[in-house]
Formats: structure tokens, sequence, C-alpha cells
């Protein structure tokens, strides 16, 4: 049997992906236009401007050194980065927070003798610094309240405007590094970085409705927070983008590729609901910014794959993914669920690009389903014409045809119901389809071999074990599937006539055994009929055996059709109108003769299996219309016959009369007109007499 693997979970003993969230790499030169424009000017000014650092993002106190041996090592997953966070934040006394409405960019208070110079300013950031960044702001501040005062030229205004810039971009280079990655940071400096983005923000809010100052060139907004998302994003690229270090045998590649971005992303984001969101200002929104950057990296991704002509088993894993480990797995997650509610990621495929690889999907898989099925059914009528034996299971002859049939059909339902519930009901109607297609060509098949095969030894084994094989499909519809009872009868109907040719096949011979045996009651006017029943009983009693490899509710249903052979062929031969009783003792005899008869019978088949209690009042009724010598008496016991037997025909009520040579012409057509009455028939009819032919 099939298995589903949740690939999501990975092959056992494999390792998680390493370096979750280990941003790789020097931050990019991303600017606005408006910084752009300011280095512009800038090669306007004299050569002792600042201009940035190529050591820019350098770490103080010789991390220069430290920083560029992490670029070379491989990154060593969350155990490592955690451990910056063992010690609690501590903020500097004398550091202002920027994003206090209440600092003062001109100058600071807190600090002891003159502002640091412009030179001053840029060594220290330069050194990685950030607590300089006030430093810089005020000099923007400055500069804007020169350039209104006036007194100025534009040329001096544009130098010091190029120098503030350089310093900014020095700024910015420096907070974006330590941003962009989070985990390396100690806390304070992730702290410092964060608050100059805040800061910013506010600037650019300030900027936004304060009077533009001609002579300097516009600079804000700077969108820094903007540019870290835009930051966010590209380490969502590198880390989904990046080879998984273990790469299981046996695996496509788009199943790896499905298997390293969702376990990448749904780690990450745990780390950024766990240790960033606590240090992160509200206004970051944190989670979202790398929830949606990754989700959109990774439906760019399956965009583009779902555009090629896919495999078979890489369009179901595409499905899988998209429909059912995405959602439930990765955004619905236990550390998840809770925070990503109202983000509304929504899916990584379009609707229409999904319900095109569903019908895919089921096109492909229900071509399958029928060649497997198909196969299977040649495989086991190869075992019957090669007159293999089969097996045998708790002392019943079995077949593994109809356990092979349900598993394909059932384990395509449980891939379709992976992706969604509703594509497991469209495949449930196109498997039904099949499956009925299936059964009907089984009959076919199975009445050829019945047809061919007679010779073979094995003729009559694999006839049961076919028989056997019915209830296995039955239960599995049934229960498994949970069809209304009016749709499986039909579905089943195969199965059905299969059954029925088979028991007709075994007991053809038993009942040509009984056909000589059965005409001894006509050939002796009934003078024995005790003995020529008891003979009739041993002949069946010696065949049974035959049987045994049938399962017990065959066993059943077959002692039931012997039953009513029974019974039937008992009242063919009184319905040969060759025994005529004018006497009411001769009349009284038969009778009793029918009863004795009519107990053994039920006796008999009830011993053996047979539950056709429907069959008990056939012939002792018979027995009560030859006994009674009375019309009228006569007629209610046929009337009441004819309720519980509504094939029972005037001919073979005729047949039955015409045993009592005493009754008028006029009788008999009275009592054969008590048929004419409708009666109301209180359960299905059973074909008994209409099995009967009377001449």
């Amino acid at each position: 049997m099939l298995k589903m693997v949740t690939f999501f979970q990975g092959l056992p003993g494999q390792k998680s992906v390493p370096g979750t969230l280990d941003f790789p790499g020097s931050p990019q030169k991303s600017r606005s236009t408006s910084e752009a424009e300011s280095e512009a000017s800038m090669s306007e000014a004299s050569s002792e401007d600042l201009m940035p650092s190529q050591h820019t993002g350098m770490a103080p106190d010789g991390e220069e050194e430290e920083s560029a041996k992490k670029e070379k090592k491989k990154s060593k997953g969350l155990a490592n980065m955690f451990s910056v966070f063992t010690k609690g934040k501590k903020k500097k006394k004398s550091q202002p927070r920027l994003s206090d409405p209440e600092v003062q960019p001109k100058s600071s208070p807190e600090l002891d003798g003159p502002p640091p110079t412009v030179e001053e300013v840029k060594e220290a950031l330069e050194n990685g610094r950030l607590e300089t960044a006030w430093r810089v702001l005020a000099l923007e501040r400055e500069l804007e309240a020169e350039a209104t005062a006036g007194g100025t030229s534009d040329e001096e205004l544009v130098r010091q405007q190029s120098k503030v810039e350089a310093l900014y971009l020095l700024l910015r280079d420096q907070v974006l590094a330590v941003l962009r990655r989070p985990l390396e940071a100690p806390p304070e400096r992730l702290h410092q970085a964060l608050e100059v983005v805040s800061q910013q923000e506010l600037e650019d809010c300030r900027a936004a409705t304060a009077p533009a100052v001609a002579v300097l060139t516009a600079t804000r907004p700077r969108c820094w927070l903007q540019l870290w998302r835009g930051g966010v994003a590209e380490v969502a690229a590198e880390r989904l983008d990046a080879q998984p270090a273990v790469v299981p045998e046996g695996r496509s590649e788009a199943e790896n590729k499905f298997l390293h971005m969702g376990r990448t992303m749904k780690e990450d984001l745990e780390v950024v609901v766990e240790r960033l969101k606590p240090l992160f200002p509200a206004e970051f929104n944190v989670v979202h910014t790398y929830a949606k950057s990754y989700h959109e990296h990774f439906a760019a991704h399956l965009c583009t794959l779902a555009q090629f002509e896919l495999c078979e088993r890489d369009t179901y894993l595409l499905l899988l993914w998209v429909q059912n480990f995405y959602p439930n797995d990765i955004l619905n997650s236990p550390k998840l669920a809770k925070e990503l509610q109202g983000i509304r990621l929504g899916s990584l495929l379009p609707p229409k690009q999904i319900r095109l690889l569903e019908a895919v999907f089921l096109s492909n898989e229900v071509t399958n389903v029928k060649l497997l099925m198909t196969r299977a059914l040649e495989l086991e009528s190869q075992r019957w014409a090669r007159d293999v034996a089969p097996q045998s299971l708790d002392g019943h002859y079995h077949s593994e045809l109809a356990i092979d049939i349900v598993q394909i059909i059932s384990q395509s339902q449980v891939k379709a119901e992976n992706i969604t519930s509703d594509v497991g009901l469209q495949i449930k109607q196109l498997l039904l389809v099949e499956l009925s297609a299936l059964l009907r060509s089984y009959q076919r098949t199975f009445d050829e071999f019945l047809e061919k095969s007679k010779l073979l030894r094995n003729y009559r084994a694999n006839i049961i074990a076919n028989i056997n094989n019915c209830p296995s499909f039955w239960t599995s519809m049934e229960q498994t599937w949970q069809i209304p009872q009016d749709s499986l009868r039909y579905l089943m109907e195969p199965l059905k006539d299969l059954k029925d040719h088979g028991f007709n096949t075994l007991l053809q011979s038993l009942f040509l055994d009984l056909k000589p045996l059965f005409k001894k009651f006509t050939q002796t006017r009934w003078a024995t009929p005790v003995e020529t029943l008891e003979e009739i009983i041993t002949a069946v009693g010696v065949r049974l055996p035959e049987f045994s490899e049938l399962k017990d509710c065959f066993r059943e249903e077959l002692m039931e059709a012997v039953h009513l052979h029974l019974v039937k062929e008992y009242i063919i031969r009184l319905s040969k109108r060759r025994l005529v009783l004018k006497t009411e003792e001769q009349q009284q005899q038969l009778a009793r003769h029918i009863l004795a008869n009519a107990d053994v019978i039920q006796h008999f088949c009830t011993q053996n299996g047979s539950t056709a209690t429907w069959l008990n009042q056939a012939l002792p009724k018979i027995a009560e219309i030859i006994h009674l010598q009375d019309p009228n008496a006569i007629k209610i016991e046929v009337a009441t016959y004819a309720t519980l037997y509504p094939d029972f025909s005037k001919g073979h009520l005729t047949a039955i009369l015409a045993i009592k040579g005493n009754l008028l012409s006029s009788e008999v057509k009275s009592i054969r007109n008590i048929l004419d009455i409708n009666t109301e028939v209180q359960e299905p009819c059973r074909p008994l007499f209409s099995l009967i032919k009377v001449g």
C-alpha cells in the first residue's frame, strides 16, 4: 500500500535548515531619489568634503576583521544566534533617545563640552558609533536654520549640505547593516539602529509639512523604514533561494525546493516572532514585514514554476504545498497562527492557476487509476487462465483483486483529499465512474472464464474465490465512501450478477444429479415419497462439503438457493397432472406425505445454514389445499396462499386442483376466480412460482 509522506517533516534524521535568520552579505547601497541628488551636488564641493567610507558598516574596536571572517563562514544555526540575547538590554544614561520629542537636535544638554565637529562625527560613524546619530540630525537642522536666516552664500550652503548628506549615507549604511543582520548585533546596538530609523520617520513627517528652503537640495523623505523593508525582502530571497544543506536522495528538484523553502520560512518566522518582535518598535510591524517578504518570494517562485509543464508528481506536490502544507503547517502552525491571523497573506498561486493545476491533477490521477485497475484485473484473469490455485485465508478461498482495486481507489482519494476536501469530492465522482466500468469489465471477464475454462483443475476454486471477493467491494464503498444504498446497489449490480452466475455454475452439476431423483415422484405415482426424498437429501448432503471454502455469508446464501430448488422441484412434480386422486382418503394421505416431506426439507436446509424462512409455507399450504374438501374453505386457503406468494397464478392453481379428482368443473372455476381479487402485497415478491412453468 502506498503511504502518504508529509514532505514538510522531511526524512528521518534530516537536520533542520541551518543559519535561521543568519542574514549574509553586505547591505545594499539602495538610496532614495533625494539622496542620489544630494550625492550629485556633493561632487561640486571641495576636496575636503566628507564622502562615504569604503569600510561602511565596520564594527568598532577592530570588528572589521571579525566581520570579514563571519562572511566566509557558514551560518551556524539558531543556537549560536540566540546567545546574543542572554544579556538584558542596558541603555547609557548619557545617550539621548532620538525618537523622544523633547530631544533638541541642536545640542545635547547631557553632554559636556562643545559639540563634535563634522570630522569627529564622521570618524565616530565609521567606527560604528550610532549614538552620534543625534549630531547628524542637529547638523541638518542647523543647516536649514542657516539657509532660512540668509547671509550665507549658496555655494557655502551646498558645500555644507554635501557634508551632512555624506554623514547621512554613512549613518544609513551603518543602521541598515545592523538591521539586515539583527540577531548578530548586540541588543543595545540593535536598539540604537531602530531608534535612528524611528527618528528619521518622524523627521520625514516633519519635513512634509515644513516650508522648503529653495537653496538646499530636497533630501526628504529619506524613507529609511521602506529601505529596511526592502532589505528584508532581499534577505527573504537569499534565505529561500539558498541551497539546502542536506539534499535527500529519491526526491525531485521541485520537491527538495518546496521542502527547503517551506521549512526555512516557518523557522525564520518563528524566530522573528520569538526574538525580533519584542525588540522592534510597533511601527516597524516586524512580523508582518518578514511574513509578507517571505510569502511574496515563495509565491513568485511557485508562479514561475507553474508556467512550465510539470510532471505528474510535481503537479501534485505543487498543489499539496499551495493548498495544504503552506496554509496549514506554516501559516496556521501553533507558533505563527495567532501572529499571522490578521495579515491576510493569501494564496501562493492565483485561483485561476490553482483550478488549472487541479484539473491537470484530476485528469492524471483518473488516468492512472484506470490503468492500475485494468492491470490488476488482467493479472487476476491470467492466474485463472494458468489454472493457478487461489490462496486460502481463514479456511476460505481468497483473491487479492478486491483488495488491490479498493487500495488503488482509496489511495487516489486520499491524495486528492490531502489537497483539499473539495478536490476530494471532485475525484470521488470520477473514481466511481471508473469503478463502475471496472466492475462491468470484471463481470464480463469472469463470465468468459466460466464459459471457456470448465476443464481446469482449479475451476471451482477460482469461482469460489471470486464470489468471496464481493463483500470487500461492498463494505469499502459503504463504509469508507458512504454511498447511498440505492446508488450503491446500482454500482454493485455487476458483482451481484457475478455472484449469481458463480452460484449457478457451482450448483449446476448438483441440480443435474437431483433431476432424475425428483422424477421418481411422478414415475412411482407418489407411491414412495418418503424414500425418494431421503435419496434427494442424501445426495445434497454428500455434495455440500464442496462449498465449505465459501465465506459463511455465501454458504448461507448458497444453501438458500438449494432450499429454493428443492421446494421448486417438489412443486413442479406436483404440477405434472399425472396424479389424480378421487377419494378424500387418498387426498389426505398425499397431504400428509407432503407435510412430512416439507418438514424434512425445511429441517435439513435450516440446519445447513438456510435462512429462507419465506419458503416454509410453500409446501404445507399446498398440502392444506389438497386436504380440504369444502370449496369455500379451499377458496380461503387459496386467497391466503396468494398473499404469501403473489406469483402463484391460475395456471399453477389449476395444476394443483387437478390432483383433486372429486371437484366439479364449476367448483374448480369458482376457486380459480378467487385469484382475480386484488390482494395487498406486504413485501416485495420473491420469485418462486414464476420459476415454475405449467403446461
